[in-house]
């Protein structure tokens, strides 16, 4: 996959910088936990100067293994739902804000495609997870784009649910 054109990614751009000035008025630290993504929530959100000012860091866990071991999700939860699950996204996301000592976290898994999908899971299901001290959501999307669509409006899905968590309305 080609990274996506600068003008590809000004949505999230918009809405990364709406996150930030969210957060560093509540002084909220954030981190990320990610899959389908490949980073790109990370990637938005840093690339908005002073993120450093709330943003911890992330981790990609693409490997099972790596979900586990990294962000502590269960191997039962793993074996039971699959990587691709309400339930995986949960344990990531709050496998995340321990992980970082963070106040929030959000966390993507997903079929971005173009392979890879079945009838009980499309290429294009996306699960995104925000997990915080007031609990966990998670918020099941279906697109239909390619893969780099696919991973853009999952990444875009993952920032405006972080906004909607803090009372905002993304704009973007």
């Amino acid at each position: 996959m080609e990274p996506p054109a600068p003008d590809e990614l000004a949505v999230g751009r918009a809405l990364a910088a709406q996150l930030q000035v969210r957060c560093l008025a509540a002084g909220l630290r954030l981190a990320t936990a990610e899959s389908c993504t490949g980073g790109l929530v990370g990637h938005l959100v840093t690339g908005i100067p002073g993120s450093s000012g709330y943003y911890l860091g992330g981790v990609i866990a693409y490997a099972d293994r790596v979900k586990h071991e990294l962000l502590a999700v269960p191997d039962a939860t793993l074996q039971a739902h699959g990587a691709v699950s309400a339930q995986v996204a949960a344990a990531m996301a709050e496998g995340a804000c321990r992980r970082f000592g963070a106040d929030l976290a959000v966390a993507v898994t997903g079929i971005a495609g173009p392979d890879g999908g079945s009838e009980a899971k499309p290429v294009g299901l996306t699960y995104v997870a925000v997990a915080g001290v007031t609990g966990t959501e998670v918020r099941r999307h279906q697109w239909h784009g390619d893969r780099g669509a696919n991973t853009r409006q999952s990444a875009e899905a993952a920032l405006r649910l972080l906004l909607e968590r803090l009372g905002e309305e993304p704009v973007g």
